[in-house]
């Protein structure tokens, strides 16, 4: 139960971190809105990779996501 707890609580971080970095890139990229899912998972993860201001424990949320894992998760949004 303990574990269920702790994935529930990492989804919930996870979809929060999603969505202040489409929030930061949409600041960069006016027509982000009008991208397709995929090329916002690709320039999600481009960021994250190169400039974005993330700690060690978002990192980690992130490092085990895949284009098409972070495709579905804001499909889900």
């Amino acid at each position: 139960m303990l574990q269920e707890k702790r994935k529930d609580l990492d989804a919930e971080k996870l979809k929060k971190l999603l969505q202040r970095l489409v929030s930061e890139l949409s600041g960069l990229y006016p027509d982000l809105y009008y991208q397709p899912t995929s090329e916002v998972a690709a320039l999600i993860l481009r960021y994250v990779a190169g400039e974005a201001k993330l700690n060690a424990d978002e990192h980690a949320l992130l490092k085990p996501l895949s284009q098409r894992d972070v495709e579905v998760l804001l499909s889900l949004h």
